[in-house]
């Protein structure tokens, strides 16, 4: 398989952290739950992740896209050959019992 180019500007490397901030942050959330407890469980701080998720939305939304590069585009459907005219089988002749 070819490996396609990939894009670097600026929108496109924020939408690739998405994941990896994610994780981080959900791992931070646990750790905090476990260190501390009581007021820093995953049920008080959930929040957190999604304030996260919509920083790095809004990020990417804001980002310039100078330098994009377009995923590859699919290919144009093949073109259909105009019909051609069949030989006509017609000899002139009426159909029916012969006489």
């Amino acid at each position: 398989m070819s490996n396609p180019a990939r894009c670097s500007c600026p929108r496109c490397a924020i939408r690739s952290l998405m994941g990896p901030v994610i994780v981080t942050t959900i791992g931070i959330l646990f750790l905090l739950s476990e260190v501390r407890g009581g007021y820093f469980g995953i049920g008080h701080t959930y929040p957190v992740l999604f304030m996260v998720i919509g920083a790095m939305l809004l990020g990417s939304a804001v980002a310039p896209m100078d330098g994009h590069i377009e995923g590859p585009s699919a290919p144009p459907p093949p073109a259909v050959p105009p019909p051609t005219a069949a030989p006509s089988s017609y000899s002139g002749s009426s159909v029916g019992p012969e006489q």
